[in-house]
């Protein structure tokens, strides 16, 4: 499986999700949509451990240099790239009335896809950064992992991509625009991820950093956006079991497939 293919799964994912706007007359009830979030942020929570933290802290033991530096430094900066981007880029989350980012007079509809393209950055990165390290001799890391890794953002982009496409219909979109919107989101995975490869694939030393990076950045998008939103209002329990669950099935894919 080249890593074409792979870096498409997660994009997938978001696709299929997205299609649900054709198949749901209702917008997502607001208990699903907790827990759908909270599934989100655990699979991305486990993927940032056992996918990028700790291959990251074997890699730098292999390279003979401090195990935890590679992790910290990589770690920090994916944490101050996303709080950047956040800073930097207009956007709109999905359950907020108040813009973030710079003020450019987008539109609400362009801010909200900014809110959620500005998510999908670091997972396309984690999973470019991740064959980049399969494809490379005693990183510790096989393709088997690299797949597992992707299957599993997929998993938790399938329910983002209907969360993504059905507020967009209340908005007023049509059914084929906001299918078209969803998709557009998740173009972002792939091609990050493909830069990911380029770069982190061609200087073994620094790959360590770009796992780091990637866990980083995820985090930053769990604490800051996902949790939440699945802890906001009522019946909050609901996204802590999403969490638990997501979490646990990410833990077991990379454990079993890795």
């Amino acid at each position: 499986m080249n890593e074409f293919i792979i870096l498409a799964i997660p994009f997938l994912g978001t696709s299929i999700g997205a299609a649900m706007v054709f198949f749901l007359k209702k917008q997502i009830a607001p208990k699903f949509e907790k827990l759908l979030l909270g599934f989100a942020a655990g699979v991305m929570i486990a993927a940032s451990v056992w996918s990028l933290l700790i291959p990251s802290i074997e890699m730098a033991e292999k390279q003979h240099i401090i195990e935890w530096v590679p992790a910290l430094v990589g770690f920090m900066a994916g944490i101050v790239f996303l709080l950047l981007l956040d800073t930097l880029i207009p956007h709109l989350h999905l359950e907020s009335d108040k813009p973030e980012g710079l003020s450019l007079g987008a539109s609400k509809m362009t801010m909200m896809l900014l809110a959620v393209t500005l998510h999908n950055i670091p997972e396309g990165m984690s999973v470019g950064v991740a064959f980049a390290g399969a494809a490379m001799e005693g990183s510790g890391i096989t393709k088997a992992a690299a797949l597992a890794l992707a299957v599993g953002i997929a998993i938790q982009n399938f329910p983002e991509g209907a969360i993504i496409s059905m507020p967009l219909c209340g908005e007023g979109i049509g059914k084929k625009k906001a299918f078209f919107y969803g998709v557009m989101s998740g173009v972002v995975e792939p091609i990050g991820g493909f830069i990911t490869i380029l770069i982190a694939g061609k200087i073994s030393p620094i790959l360590p950093y770009f796992l780091s990076f990637a866990a980083g950045a995820m985090l930053y998008v769990v604490v800051e956006e996902l949790i939440p939103e699945a802890q906001n209002g009522e019946h909050s329990n609901i996204g802590t079991i999403g969490t638990a669950v997501g979490f646990a099935l990410m833990m077991v894919l990379d454990v079993a497939l890795g």
